[in-house]
This record gives structure tokens, C-alpha cells and sequence, in this order.
């Protein structure tokens, strides 16, 4: 059954095919400091703030600085805070990662705050924050081959900010191992993880403070999105009208 799309996404979408397109997606882009998602408390005028839900098949690390490795586990819901430097500092399409923990908020990006979620709450929340803006958009990101926990964390803030776009933000991550010689792995995860952010999506399709829902996707995380697209679209008879934008930036997929 064919994958349903609009011919022109929405402005919200646009802006953020914009951010995307001055993005240099590098796999495995993480600093070489290691525990960077360890919530700081000091803050600095002029920073901006993201906060996001994560769903994610990761399983759970038990270094608060690492939150989820590489490995596959249960789905999860994480709410995280992310603080970006000033505009004024940093260059558009670029994370500015700490050089050494803690992270400063003048200069780096570090995180502000982590609530570990049930489902049930994790979605919740997305209700109750997605109620509240006008146009009620939530903007999905599936990342690539090579990302750890912290790279997928990291990137999406810094899309999200960028694109300036009023979107609930909500990262899917799936069990990367980020590694360039676990190609074979990630593939396997990618296929491992393709319920589960079916799952996310028709939860997002079924609720009725959600508007607009547009999926973005780069590198091997377009295999976990059309393999969860192909299977809604068995499931449903069609993919739901409210995802309305979905975007594949440089896709590992086969042509065929």
C-alpha cells in the first residue's frame, strides 16, 4: 500500500528542512568527553532552551551522564531539558559540545533537566504541551547510523532551535551502538525498533490535542521510519492524515 505525503509541507516543516539542510549530519559527532547529559545547574543570560520527549529501545545505562547505551532494551520515555549557548556565541548548524564536565552554559550545550517517564506519562505530557500552542505541531526526529544516546539528544536541540519552528519536539532513538564497525548491529536495531516507533506514531495520531504530526529521518533511521510507516499503512488501511510532512535526509535504505 502506498505511503500517503503531501506535495508541499508546511511552514513548520519547511523551517525545519531549512535547519536540517545547514546541519552537517556527521555520524558518531560527540565530543571526546564522556557523561555529558549529567543535568548542571548553573545558567547564563541569552542561552535558549529545548526541552523534548525521548522514546527509545536503548537499553538504560547506569551513568546519569550516559542515560542509554548502545544496547537494545525495553521502550522508554525520557522528558529532557537541553540549554544551548547564546546565539551570539555559537554558529547556526553546529552543537557545541563540552570540552569538560561540567559543561558551561556560555559556551556549550548541556543539559538542564532529565525525568525518567512511564508511557503513559511521557505521552501525557506531550498532551498537555502540545495543547498549548496554537497550530498543535509535534515534530519527530529518527536519527542515523553512528549516533550515540547523546549525539541523537544533542543534534535534535540544536534542529529544533535552529529552525525556530513551533513544534512539541519528540526524539525517537533507537540502539546504535555508535560505532563505524557496527554497521551490521545498527541495522539490526534499526529492524528491532520499527514496532516501537509505530507504536509512538499512532499514539501521536490517536490523540486529539495533536494537529500536525511531520517525521524526519536521516541516514539509517529512514529504515526504522518507512518500516514503521509500511506497517501503519497495513494496519490502518493508510497512514493517518495528521502526519502530514515526512522527511528523508541522505536515507540507508535499499532502492527497492
Amino acid at each position: 500500500m502506498p505511503i500517503r505525503r503531501k506535495d508541499l509541507p508546511t511552514s513548520a516543516a519547511r523551517r525545519v528542512i531549512a535547519a536540517a539542510a545547514v546541519t552537517v549530519f556527521v555520524a558518531g559527532c560527540a565530543g571526546d568527553v564522556k557523561g555529558v547529559l549529567t543535568p548542571v545547574t548553573s545558567t547564563v543570560p541569552g542561552t535558549s532552551k529545548v526541552t523534548m520527549l525521548v522514546a527509545t529501545t536503548r537499553a538504560a545505562d547506569p551513568d546519569a551522564g550516559v542515560l542509554f547505551s548502545g544496547e537494545r532494551g525495553k521502550p522508554a520515555f525520557v522528558e529532557m531539558t537541553i540549554s544551548l549557548p547564546p546565539d551570539s556565541t555559537r554558529k547556526v548548524g553546529e552543537v557545541q559540545w563540552p570540552s569538560r564536565l561540567p559543561g558551561n552554559p556560555e559556551t556549550d550545550f548541556v543539559t538542564l533537566k532529565v525525568d525518567k517517564l512511564d508511557a503513559k506519562t511521557g505521552l501525557a505530557r506531550l498532551h498537555e504541551r502540545v495543547s498549548r500552542i496554537p497550530k498543535r505541531r509535534v515534530m519527530v526526529f529518527v536519527h542515523g547510523f553512528n549516533n550515540r544516546f547523546e549525539d541523537a539528544v544533542y543534534r535534535f536541540a540544536q534542529i529544533v532551535h535552529d529552525s525556530d519552528a513551533d513544534v512539541v519536539p519528540v526524539l525517537f532513538t533507537w540502539p546504535s551502538r555508535g560505532s563505524l564497525f557496527a554497521y551490521g548491529y545498527d541495522r539490526e536495531s534499526a529492524t528491532y525498533s520499527r514496532n516501537a516507533l509505530e507504536n509512538l506514531l499512532q499514539a501521536l495520531a490517536r490523540d486529539p490535542a495533536v494537529g500536525e504530526v511531520s517525521l524526519l529521518a536521516h541516514s539509517m533511521g529512514n529504515w526504522v521510519a518507512l518500516e514503521s510507516l509500511t506497517q501503519m499503512a497495513v494496519r490502518n488501511r493508510g497512514i493517518p492524515p495528521k502526519i502530514a510532512n515526512v522527511m528523508l535526509a541522505s536515507p540507508d535504505v535499499d532502492a527497492d
